[in-house]
């Protein structure tokens, strides 16, 4: 044979190697990693149990704070603004000097009404003692009974004289105080409407100041007549039910108020209830017309189906679904009808039993039907829960 011709390898001892390969292999077991259809290992997926737990019912609702009572200082007589005596947004008490108004026409009414009365004073003591003589002279059979009679009659005309002066002298002295403006009611004061030298109360009753009382403060909110976990009857101002004032991150503010009462009628317009309640302001943060959200407590469910925040979906249709691990680790995407959320979770009102395990983490996973391995939740992990807005 020549050297320079190539060499041909043997092609059936390769062959027989390659099969020999394949047999082994084929003879060794699966892992239990893989599944039996893919050859993939099952996801882990951390779960949690639905847990039955008493859990506190809240409902949130917005609503404007309002003042417990509000006074429009006018005045109430005409004249020049002499004198403000009150800082503006201050606290002022009831009875304190907020403005005066010039008295000089108001205290001469009262001089002159002063001296009215004097006089019929005088003339009713003249009437008197005329009287006092003719009755005597008429015992005596000196006087007619026609003259007596004038003298009764003159001595009664001067004590309705008497008596008109005195109420004249009594408004006269009214009109003098109404000069200086008091506050008629405790709270505070907003901005003075009027200037020193301002010409008041002359054709009608000139806005001066706003008073507000503030502490306790109103919040006034609404629920829909259809909400289908309507507020307790007995809750409306008759056991006191604890409400709060949430701020703007939805946890609660400042101290617990209490509802004071809930409307006996329904707005025709927006098919909605009104309802108030009172918050104690000693430190006057809460200011009147503030947008609130409020949270008014609605009892307990004492066997409430509570699940992780984390473990709800939401559908395509912003419908609440969880995955819920079966026998043998399969996962179903069922459906839900969840209430509020609370700190601890989310209730489930429909869909889910206390002792069912639902996926918590590793939704990127699963699909409904697959297989998984489920591994405890740490609940350390878990955000902290709001309240459902």
């Amino acid at each position: 044979m020549d050297p320079r011709e190539p060499r041909s390898l043997p092609i059936i001892p390769l062959l027989a190697c390659l099969q020999v390969s394949l047999a082994v292999c084929a003879c060794q077991p699966a892992t239990n990693d893989e599944s039996a259809d893919g050859g993939m290992p099952a996801p882990e997926v951390s779960t949690a149990q639905v847990e039955a737990a008493t859990v506190a019912r809240t409902s949130d609702l917005p609503g404007r704070l309002t003042a417990t009572r509000i006074a429009e200082v006018r005045a109430q007589v005409s004249g020049i603004i002499r004198e403000r005596t009150f800082e503006e947004g201050a606290m002022v008490r009831k009875g304190d000097v907020l403005f005066r108004i010039d008295p000089a026409a108001y205290q001469a009414e009262v001089d002159a009404k002063a001296a009215a009365l004097d006089r019929t004073m005088a003339t009713r003591v003249q009437a008197l003692r005329q009287s006092e003589r003719t009755e005597t002279l008429l015992e005596r059979q000196a006087a007619s009974t026609a003259q007596h009679d004038i003298a009764t009659a003159t001595l009664r005309q001067a004590e309705a004289d008497v008596a008109s002066a005195k109420a004249q002298l009594a408004l006269a002295r009214i009109n003098l105080d109404y000069a200086t403006v008091r506050a008629p009611i405790s709270g505070r004061i907003g901005r003075a409407l009027v200037t020193e030298g301002a010409l008041v109360g002359q054709n009608d009753a000139t806005h001066l100041a706003v008073i507000q009382q503030i502490d306790p403060i109103f919040a006034d909110f609404k629920q829909s007549a259809a909400d289908p976990a309507p507020i307790p009857e007995q809750s409306a101002g008759k056991t006191g039910t604890p409400v709060q004032l949430l701020r703007a991150d939805g946890k609660p503010q400042g101290t617990e108020g209490r509802l004071l009462f809930s409307d006996v009628s329904v707005d025709p317009g927006t098919g909605q209830v009104s309802l108030r309640a009172t918050f104690p302001n000693p430190a006057a943060t809460l200011l009147p017309g503030t947008y609130v959200r409020v949270r008014v407590s609605r009892g307990a469910d004492a066997a409430a189906a509570l699940v992780p925040a984390q473990a709800i979906q939401r559908s395509s249709a912003g419908e609440a679904q969880a995955y819920v691990v079966e026998e043998g680790g399969k996962v179903a995407l069922r459906p839900l009808r969840t209430g509020p959320l609370t700190e601890a979770g989310w209730i489930v009102e429909e869909g889910l039993r206390p002792g069912e395990t639902v996926v918590v983490e590793g939704f990127q996973k699963i699909q409904p039907g697959g297989t998984v391995r489920p591994s405890p939740w740490g609940t350390g992990r878990s955000a902290e829960a709001s309240p459902n807005p």
